[in-house]
């Protein structure tokens, strides 16, 4: 399962059901869970706990030490989930002591060839980062939102559930649940309906999605004052809606409107 010119420090944690390709490099703190396999000249590094059947392809490069300047050796830590796709040179790095010191990918996301997950980032479920799209420092992804390709997020920015970034986009704001973006700098420019469609949204749910999104975007309301309206005409405990208003509370860069 292990090829010979593999090299696997003594300190390494691997299940017996591991691949590891040839020439690829697994440090003394790294454990990999049942059934992934690990392409050639891939390099694992640094404290880093990657799941079961994950597949991570020749060349990438998981658990280097971030690339910011005041990281200075400190301990950190990168978590991996279950069933990703990590394509040819993806980066993904440790976090550092001021993002709580981890950087944490969760379960069935797919990172194209090129992508690149820095420090400290949280990166949910059902997540794909298409080619050469970048998350910066301290970001957060919800689930089943896809970044086309040499997309960038600037840090500390959180994108939210179902959203859809176009190729190219500059992201510097957060990105409400449900949405489409696009742009340099991005803005907001509709409901990514067909993401919601094929995830199984009812009627019902689109409708309070379609009212959530012209209170925000297109009624020239302080996002106060819109929290407010949707509060006062929508069920706040119907999920999409619960959802909605929990990511615009707690936005901190403001909105890509």
């Amino acid at each position: 399962m292990i090829h010979p010119t593999a090299i696997i420090a003594p300190g390494a944690k691997l299940d017996p059901t591991v691949k590891v390709g040839p020439y690829a490099v697994i440090g003394e703190d790294v454990s990999i869970g049942a059934g992934t396999t690990v392409g050639s000249h891939a390099v694992i590094e640094g404290r880093t706990e990657i799941g079961a059947d994950n597949q991570i392809f020749q060349f990438a490069s998981i658990g280097a030490i971030p690339q910011d300047l005041k990281f200075h050796g400190e301990e950190s830590t990168l978590k991996i989930g279950d069933r990703n796709k990590i394509r040819e040179f993806v980066t993904i790095h440790l976090g550092t002591e001021d993002g709580g010191g981890i950087t944490t990918v969760g379960n069935d996301n797919l990172f194209m060839a090129y992508s690149h997950v820095a420090h400290d980032c949280i990166v949910k479920d059902h997540i794909i980062l298409a080619n050469g799209a970048t998350l910066a420092g301290h970001v957060e992804v919800d689930d089943f939102s896809i970044l086309g390709g040499l997309s960038a997020v600037h840090q500390f920015t959180r994108i939210g559930c179902h959203v859809m970034a176009s190729g190219g986009s500059m992201i510097a704001q957060d990105v409400a649940p449900y949405s489409i973006v696009q742009g340099d700098r991005a803005t907001t420019v509709g409901i990514n309906l067909t993401g919601l469609k094929r995830r199984g949204y009812s009627q019902e749910a689109l409708g309070n999605i379609k009212q959530m999104y012209k209170t925000v975007f297109r009624s020239n309301l302080k996002l106060e004052e819109a929290i407010v309206k949707i509060e006062r005409n929508l069920d706040v405990a119907a999920e999409e809606v619960a959802t909605y208003l929990d990511f615009l509370r707690k936005s901190t860069r403001g909105l890509a409107r």
